[in-house]
């Protein structure tokens, strides 16, 4: 009976926690403060100039002086096309020129002796200016077998070589000026609506002028050395994916970047008295975003509207806590609702 007794009294209420039980926690009090936020959006890379490089006649490729990735120059050679057709319409422009003159040559002494009349005088000799105009079209065309770089840049891809047969639509290769590097992105009606908002000015021109640096994350992961700036906005919202386009530059002096690669773009924005809280804090239920609140010496969840911050491991609270809120900071994945705890 003694047993039994002692048993008895040793046992606790349904419900009740023991000191024990309880553990501890690191707890912050919310403080506002200048919190600075980045969007990011995918990107493609494009050179300032990026030229398909296409032979002006029919023919063979008779030589190539470039290989891909090869530093060009504006006027460089990088092909010699033989083209067939064009050394026989040279040929021929030489004959009906050479022909033309001797008429004229012939035609002009008779006509000053009144042999011949003037008029037949004139028609010769515009039959000479017809010949002549047509030789130096025909020795132009013959310029145009060699292929010469209208930009200073970096050669792309070489599909054809010696002997392939090109028409004036075949791309022989690419010419991208990479001296600045220009950035594509975009973002949907209603990112653009709040990002138009959040800049001072009274036209998009202003808010452009007003917008700060933007940063590039590389596809490794890296950040861009080189801060770049939003140059332009589209005026129109493409039908098809309601979204506008953005065009942003970056130097590219060491020619890092290349045309036809792709990266995001950093867009920071700073919000001044806001509250920033560690990403650790936070945990996900049914694609929204909750805290640990502390009441007293228990917690609960509670549901804010947070965006990421340019840190990466914060968040900026947008809605759902105050300023001397208290919240777990570490482990929430222990807790629940009403769960007592300690504070660190």
């Amino acid at each position: 009976m003694v047993l039994l007794t002692l048993g008895a009294c040793s046992r606790k209420p349904a419900g009740m926690t023991t000191t024990e039980t309880i553990k501890s926690y690191p707890v912050t009090t919310l403080q506002p403060a200048d919190v600075e936020l980045q969007s990011v959006y995918p990107a493609v890379l494009k050179g300032q100039e990026d030229i398909d490089i296409k032979p002006r006649l029919e023919g063979f490729i008779d030589a190539v002086y470039i290989d891909e990735g090869s530093i060009v120059k504006k006027g460089q050679a990088l092909f010699k096309i033989n083209s067939p057709s064009s050394v026989q319409s040279l040929a021929n422009a030489q004959a009906n020129y050479n022909t033309a003159k001797i008429n004229v040559e012939r035609i002009r002494p008779l006509a000053e002796k009144g042999i011949l009349s003037n008029v037949n005088l004139k028609t010769y000799e515009n039959a000479f200016l017809s010949a002549e105009a047509s030789l130096n079209q025909a020795k132009s065309t013959m310029g145009w077998t060699k292929v010469t770089s209208p930009v200073n840049g970096i050669v792309g891809a070489v599909p054809l070589r010696v002997g392939s047969l090109v028409t004036s639509t075949s791309v022989l290769t690419t010419v991208a000026n990479t001296t600045t590097i220009i950035a594509y992105f975009s973002l949907n009606e209603k990112e653009l609506i709040e990002f138009m908002r959040s800049w001072e000015g009274n036209s998009q021109g202003e808010k452009i002028k007003n917008m700060p640096s933007v940063k590039l994350l590389l596809a490794d992961g890296s950040e861009y050395e080189m801060p770049g700036r939003i140059e332009t906005i589209s005026g129109v919202v493409d039908a098809v994916s309601g979204s506008v386009n953005f065009r942003a530059s970056f130097p590219n002096p060491q020619g890092l970047l290349r045309s036809g690669t792709s990266g995001k773009i950093i867009i920071p924005k700073t919000i001044k008295n806001t509250l920033k809280i560690p990403q650790k804090a936070t945990f996900s239920q049914q694609d929204k975003v909750l805290v640990y609140k502390v009441q007293g010496d228990s917690v609960v969840s509670k549901v804010i509207d947070v965006k990421s911050t340019a840190d990466g491991l914060s968040y900026a609270v947008l809605n759902g806590l105050t300023a001397g809120d208290k919240i777990v900071t570490d482990g929430v994945a222990t807790l629940k609702n009403n769960t007592k705890i300690k504070q660190q």
